[in-house]
């Protein structure tokens, strides 16, 4: 597995730009992947090579349908990567332009009246679309409260608020400021319980770098990623919704496919450079698996991610070697609690006397990229039940390594000694 095969996280930190040093401040360690993964070299080469290409996709000579013969083929990549075959893939601007259409749509094209049923976990993409089309659809948007003491929400907090009037549930499947996951398939199970045929739209920004994704299985209409979060780049977001909620009335050119989800002619680079992402994924399953398909080397490669990560953060939290983790040294805190099976590659923490700001300046001159989280209209839901008005965000992905990690532990030392 990834997680103790030296050699191997070798050749993975290879494959990425900027791995361990910041093209405007020289060396330094990348713990802010919550904002912004690092980038694919793979993915800075197809996205020059494509950009520089003047061709547009629909017409009659080679290079119009290679483009085409491109989206096809990153479609049905898609397809590996995300665990389902049937629905449709789109690309949009971002992640959150994508939640605010499958929410709109689901809310304006459901049966009128009704209720819209989200949580307090959730970013503030999915809640302002909520809010806002729920106020103009005629639906009553209610916002169940997530555990503050596990940093996530569990099926039962949902039901406490189900009805058959439910008309659009919205999930968050990764809180990116707790780093803490939600079993997307058992809240699934308990909302179609009760209201069985309204929609549901999961918001995967955070989740998707982190682990495998089974679309199939989770019984959703929509799912919304950002592929600058998963190794590509920002520029695009991409989109799954189930042909239920595809054929809902939505924006779309007059005389144009009904079934249509992309305005305009999409950029067949991002289609690209996320075939890169898949085909990264493909590569690490089959150095840690010996599967025969690349659904299953792409799962395989899930599983040795979240092994890894699991093994940072635990060495980050509770020690590595002599260093005393950070469940041990006086004055830190840690959000949703030392011991958390859900915690996906994220730890966010306090440090008494410390703003988190003043932690992250401290941190940067050590070298060691991390982020303050505030209480503000991106952090405020998880920060405020806690009585917090900001804490520092630490955020890994697989092609980090333990001696990070020891470097990080450290440094943080340093700051409370």
């Amino acid at each position: 597995m990834l997680h103790n095969n030296a050699k191997l996280i070798t050749e993975v930190r290879d494959r990425f730009a900027h791995i361990d040093e910041c093209p405007f401040e020289g060396k330094r360690i990348f713990f802010e992947n919550a904002g912004g993964a690092l980038t694919l070299k793979s993915v800075v080469e197809t996205s020059a090579k494509f950009a520089a290409i003047p061709d547009n996709q629909g017409r009659d000579n080679k290079a119009s349908n290679a483009l085409v013969d491109i989206i096809n083929q990153s479609k049905e990549d898609m397809s590996a990567f995300f665990g389902i075959d049937s629905g449709t893939f789109f690309v949009g601007e971002s992640g959150t332009e994508i939640l605010f259409r499958l929410i709109r749509t689901a809310i304006l094209g459901s049966k009128p009246g009704g209720l819209v049923l989200g949580s307090t976990l959730e970013h503030p993409a999915s809640v302002s679309a909520c809010m806002k089309w729920s106020e103009l659809g005629n639906k009553t948007y209610i916002s169940v409260e997530h555990d503050n003491e596990n940093g996530s929400i569990d099926p039962s907090a949902y039901l406490k608020a189900m009805t058959p009037d439910v008309r659009v549930a919205t999930i968050i499947h990764t809180s990116p400021v707790t780093g803490m996951s939600v079993d997307v398939t058992k809240i699934v199970s308990a909302v179609r319980s009760i209201s069985p045929n309204c929609f549901i739209i999961v918001d995967g920004i955070q989740h998707a770098a982190h682990g495998g994704l089974d679309l199939e299985s989770y019984k959703i209409d929509g799912y919304a990623v950002s592929p600058y979060k998963v190794f590509s780049r920002h520029g695009y977001g991409i989109g799954w919704l189930s042909d239920r909620l595809r054929d809902l009335p939505h924006e779309n050119l007059i005389g144009g496919p009904a079934q249509n989800w992309e305005l305009g002619t999409r950029d067949t680079g991002s289609y690209a450079a996320f075939s890169d992402v898949v085909n990264y994924f493909d590569w690490l399953g089959s150095k840690v698996s010996s599967k025969n398909t690349k659904r299953d080397r792409i799962l395989a490669a899930g599983r040795a991610i979240h092994q890894h990560e699991k093994t940072l953060t635990d060495a980050m939290i509770g020690g590595v070697g002599n260093l005393t983790g950070l469940a041990n040294l006086p004055g830190i805190g840690i959000l949703g609690g030392a011991e958390n099976a859900r915690r996906e590659g994220l730890v966010s923490m306090t440090v008494k006397g410390m703003t988190a700001e003043q932690v992250v300046s401290s941190l940067r001159k050590k070298g060691i990229r991390v982020h303050a989280r505030k209480s503000d209209h991106y952090s405020g839901n998880i920060l405020r039940p806690l009585n917090l008005e900001s804490c520092t965000r630490v955020s890994m992905c697989h092609y980090n390594n333990i001696e990070e990690v020891s470097e990080f532990l450290n440094a943080v030392r340093s700051l409370i000694d």
